[in-house]
């Protein structure tokens, strides 16, 4: 079974039974279980042995990531706690005065987290919630916005954990390869393009315009379904002296302290005796491409929550009481979030994802360095395959990890090449889709979790606007890879590309914004003919 198509059986089926049976939880762990059943070759006893060490792997490798959910669990409950949250929904209702400019500022909140997709999800959700939800927003769209603003531009920011982990892939001046791929990211920027042109032009179609109609007429926003926290939902009094400044400072001491900790820890990292005296790197960009950023991130939300505590006891908005307190009822909160992830992180580690047991890794790259592409098809192949990886194990690390080098084997290491780097940006952007859609990612769970909407919904409702997104990019990859291997210059490669780009995207907006009105006028009229 090990490296061959069997390793994606596992994704398959938890894939399959959430779609059907709208129950994570049981999907993921049969699916682990499938994995680890192949691995064993049947033998039931050792598939659980199997199951339970993989995990406990996984777990392992995963805990800062788990430490810092749960802080920010703890956060979000302060907050609450501050009057903070409270006071910022107050100030910003009376400045935003329309739905449209309650997902436009929930938008922008999201491309200004840039460091960390996990931090962006958490982040804006928390603190937009309460305004979303005074607009009767659906959960759905919030959960879309948070996650179409969170890989997205994590995936092109050059200072971000996402940059550091592709930086780790590539050879030479890693960064500045990095930087190259940004402009040839089409999935990345149209993804974000499409947020604030949909925003803007107040449009929705399929499950997710129902969902907002529902919210409307009946003002559920999770169109009749559990929302991700709904069992962990516990009623906050905040404290009657909470100002909005008590939610911008937390947020902003968070923010300087895990960058400040992803900084850190690539400047001071050395691979053999960890963190030490003597600097590694020469600058903040090389550092930030050295960070171990699940430990940063854990580490500097540690030093937040301790400084943020302080502050808001010398505040007198938390008492030392009401803090302690926060720290089971925010563990409390993340505990959805994190079950999900123990079980996708099992799956990708089961499937061999980075290698090992069944070794999905191994299949891809026999299957694709056995043959020989077209140069010209590259970018359009590596996104569709980085896509469909991506969405099996729930991993755009994973995914980049395994085809970025591949694209380096087949195309050379030159960073000056049009086509490789285009390839490149075609993987990332690929793995990123597939994130996006994929219902055991760790992304598309945290927006849901950042949303407190449905996680299958979300993924149901998401499906058709990424798919939108990731179609024209397919498109424009297969056009502009013929120009990326001629002797055009790259940049005029790329500007040719985005013209490609920009014709679709609008004929397309066209199309929707035509048929949504067509299907409003239809809903009215049947509403007529019924009363």
């Amino acid at each position: 079974m090990e490296g061959t198509l069997w390793a994606f059986v596992p994704a398959i089926v938890a894939i399959v039974l959430a779609l059907i049976t709208k129950q994570v939880y049981i999907s993921l762990f049969i699916g682990v279980l499938t994995g680890a059943l192949l691995y064993a070759g049947g033998n039931p006893l050792l598939a659980m042995g199997t199951l339970y060490t993989v995990m406990a792997e996984k777990v392992g490798a995963n805990v800062p990531i788990i430490v810092f959910l749960v802080i920010l669990g703890i956060f979000v409950v302060l907050m609450q706690k501050s009057g903070g949250a409270q006071a910022y929904g107050n100030w910003a209702g009376g400045k935003i005065k329309s739905r449209k400019g309650a997902l436009g500022m929930t938008a922008g909140l999201g491309c200004l987290i840039f460091m960390d997709d996990y931090f962006n999800c958490l982040t804006v959700g928390s603190v937009m919630r309460p305004l979303t939800d005074k607009y009767k927003v659906s959960r759905s769209k919030l959960a879309y916005i948070i996650d179409s603003t969170a890989a997205p531009v994590c995936i092109i920011a050059p200072i971000s954990s996402w940059a550091a982990a592709v930086a780790g892939e590539l050879e030479g001046d890693a960064i500045l390869t990095f930087i190259k791929t940004i402009p040839f990211n089409v999935y990345a920027i149209l993804t974000l393009v499409m947020v604030f042109t949909f925003i803007i032009l107040k449009i929705d179609f399929g499950k997710m315009a129902k969902d907002q109609q529902f919210a409307d007429i009946t003002g559920d926003l999770n169109a009749g379904l559990e929302d991700l926290e709904s069992e962990n939902e516990m009623k906050i009094l905040p404290s009657a002296k909470g100002k909005v400044r008590h939610l911008v400072i937390p947020i902003i001491v968070l923010i300087l302290s895990c960058v400040g900790a992803m900084i850190y820890s690539g400047y001071y990292f050395n691979e053999v005796t960890g963190y030490g005296t003597v600097p590694q790197s020469s600058s903040v960009i090389e550092a930030f491409s050295k960070c171990d950023s699940g430990s940063a991130l854990a580490i500097g939300s540690t030093f937040a929550l301790i400084v943020v505590g302080i502050y808001y006891m010398i505040a007198k908005v938390v008492s030392f009481k009401d803090m302690m307190e926060s720290i089971p009822q925010g563990f409390k909160t993340m505990v959805p979030a994190i079950l999900i992830l123990v079980f996708a992180w099992t799956i990708s580690g089961i499937m061999g994802a980075k290698g090992g047991y069944l070794d999905a890794e191994g299949f891809v790259k026999t299957s694709l360095t056995d043959k020989n592409f077209p140069y010209a098809i590259c970018p359009a192949l590596f996104f569709l395959l980085a896509g469909a990886i991506a969405f099996a194990t729930g991993t755009s690390w994973g995914t980049f990890g395994v085809l970025v080098p591949i694209a380096v084997t087949l195309l050379g290491a030159d960073s000056s090449s049009t086509i490789l780097i285009m390839t490149i940006s075609a993987t990332l952007g690929g793995a990123v889709f597939g994130d996006h859609v994929s219902p055991i990612s760790d992304t598309t769970i945290l927006a849901s979790a950042g949303a407190n909407s449905n996680h299958v919904n979300h993924v149901r409702t998401q499906l058709p606007y990424a798919a939108i997104v990731a179609i024209i990019a397919f498109v424009t990859y297969l056009a502009s890879g013929f120009l990326a291997t001629s002797s055009l210059a790259g940049w005029l490669v790329c500007l040719i590309m985005w013209a490609i780009v920009a014709i679709i995207f609008v004929g397309v907006v066209i199309v929707i914004k035509t048929l949504s009105k067509k299907t409003a006028f239809t809903d009215i009229k049947s509403q007529d003919e019924s009363n």
